[in-house]
């Protein structure tokens, strides 16, 4: 119990010089090191920046699939000679009146042979006015939303990434919203903007022959232009090619005007598609839609085989890199709406780190004198350990890349209290054995041997209820958890495997015959 192997002696000297070189980066500068070297990062409350809270529209995700499925199903009734009145969406479903009672059966048919996303996505039936109905299915909608919202932050990180915001945080909320952290950004304004636009584009054909000022005809919708909002241009609501289907966007120069444009290239199926449409319909006038707005409709001039294009218009640099950004990164699957916006400036951020750093320094020079002044040279030893357990805790937090947070800066000092804890368990349960009389050896090992399994009992406890809080918690709260979870590990690690090697090779070297406490 209080003999230390050469192995064991080198093992535990190792891993606290690692965790010295760890947190080295934090420190020192290291250009041209040849190891990637990990810092922990400041979160926002220390560093300044943005917080967004933003919510999934799931009512505008719902209202997109039915439109689809109302596409769907006049495709499929047409297909098999089969009329219908009134078809119309809401309320979570899709009805029409048959043409005649005896094309009921077969209406059913139809709608019961119709293939969903996700299997029993929805159900026919017939509604007690004779109607029929397509029902989407809740638990289906669930499904959906919660797509949508993995979905979502995936996209949002691909366009911040592309914006170069650094050590942003993307983390889902409850079941349809999503919190974005974005360190050092103190003015979120472009953020916003491009976390806030779906970039959803779609290709239309323009309905010919509709006046853009009366009802348009079923099948046909008034979409304002882009440029000018109190211009409305008839397309058909069919989507004819799915800038789903994009590949690649990037600012190019209209060669007419010399003004920025994008251009775009789509993949095999798309540009399948592209050509047979721009075949078939020469001479016709082709919109480009993006989130319901008209940006450009020019004449098809001739077939486009190859599946690339230009969208020009009155763009800046700036809107021109964003534009190409968002369709790089992808439409969103459903509106983002920001619902909480923060700032935390950069001066504020200096003076929390400056907050914290003090608090941590003065409370690890209280705790080091009180264990110099009440446990003598035994005290010391624990200081040394107490010194090693901070540097752990660090070398974690940097070699995992963590977000350090001022509640993470509360855990780090509650942590070292924790420490404190276990040393002066033992000291006082070697106080107890010297009073009693053993001797110095017998008093060493019983006084460790008999606090170990308080320790362990009292960290593990400990450990279990942090362990929960990271679980269930979030934001700051998942901060504090994780720290202290950390430091609960390289507690035990300078307390039951340090302190006690610092004792035993003190001992072995002087060999004293009564103990300094």
């Amino acid at each position: 119990m209080m003999y230390y192997s050469r192995p064991k002696l080198a093992a535990v000297l190792g891993v606290c010089l690692l965790g010295l070189l760890l947190c080295l980066p934090n420190f020192v500068r290291m250009p041209g090191a040849s190891i990637p070297w990990r810092q922990i990062h400041l979160g926002l409350d220390l560093r300044g920046g943005s917080y967004l809270l933003m919510r999934v529209d799931v009512q505008a995700l719902e209202r997109e699939r039915l439109d689809s499925l109302t596409d769907q199903v006049r495709q499929a009734l047409l297909k098999n000679g089969l009329g219908y009145r009134d078809l119309k969406a809401g309320n979570g479903a899709v009805t029409f009146q048959p043409r005649s009672p005896d094309e009921t059966a077969r209406d059913l048919q139809v709608l019961n042979g119709l293939q969903g996303t996700v299997p029993h996505e929805f159900s026919a039936r017939t509604e007690a006015d004779g109607r029929l109905a397509l029902v989407l299915s809740p638990e289906a909608l669930r499904l959906r939303a919660r797509d949508a919202v993995a979905q979502s932050i995936e996209i949002v990180r691909r366009r911040i990434d592309a914006t170069g915001a650094v050590d942003p945080t993307i983390t889902p909320q409850g079941d349809d919203r999503i919190v974005v952290e974005l360190p050092g950004v103190s003015d979120p304004d472009r953020i916003r903007q491009l976390l806030g636009t779906t970039a959803k584009m779609t290709f239309h054909l323009v309905a010919e022959g509709v006046s853009p000022n009366g009802v348009p005809p079923p099948g046909v919708d008034l979409l304002p232009m882009q440029d000018n909002p109190q211009q409305k241009l008839p397309v058909y609501h069919h989507v004819d090619v799915d800038g789903s289907d994009l590949t690649n966007a990037s600012v190019t120069q209209d060669p007419q005007t010399g003004g920025p444009a994008i251009a775009f290239s789509l993949d095999s199926v798309g540009a399948q598609q592209f050509a047979a449409i721009t075949r078939a319909n020469l001479g016709k006038m082709f919109a480009v839609v993006l989130d319901g707005k008209v940006i450009t409709a020019p004449v098809i001039q001739g077939v486009i085989p190859s599946g690339t294009g230009q969208i020009t218009g009155r763009y800046t640099s700036e809107s021109a890199h964003d534009l190409a950004l968002l369709l790089r990164a992808g439409a969103l699957p459903a509106p983002l709406a920001v619902i909480e916006q923060r700032s935390v400036g950069p001066t504020l951020g200096a003076d929390s780190v400056r907050a914290g750093a003090i608090s941590l320094a003065v409370g690890f020079v209280l705790v080091v004198a009180f264990m110099g002044l009440f446990y003598g040279l035994f005290g010391w030893f624990a200081n040394l350990a107490l010194l090693a357990n901070l540097v752990l805790m660090l070398a974690v937090l940097s070699l995992f890349g963590a977000t350090l947070t001022l509640p993470g800066m509360a855990g780090l000092l509650l942590t070292l209290g924790m420490a404190v804890d276990a040393n002066i368990l033992i000291n006082e349960r070697i106080r107890e054995e010297v009073k009693r009389g053993r001797t110095a050896l017998a008093s060493m090992q019983a006084g460790f041997e008999r606090a170990t399994s308080t320790i362990v009992d009292s960290n593990a406890t400990a450990f279990l209820a942090h362990v929960m809080l990271f679980v269930f918690g979030s934001g700051a709260v998942k901060g504090f958890a994780l720290t202290i979870t950390i430091g609960i590990g390289t507690t035990l690690f300078t307390t039951l495997l340090l302190s006690r090697m610092l004792l035993v090779r003190w001992y072995a070297l002087h060999r004293p015959a009564t103990l300094p406490v």
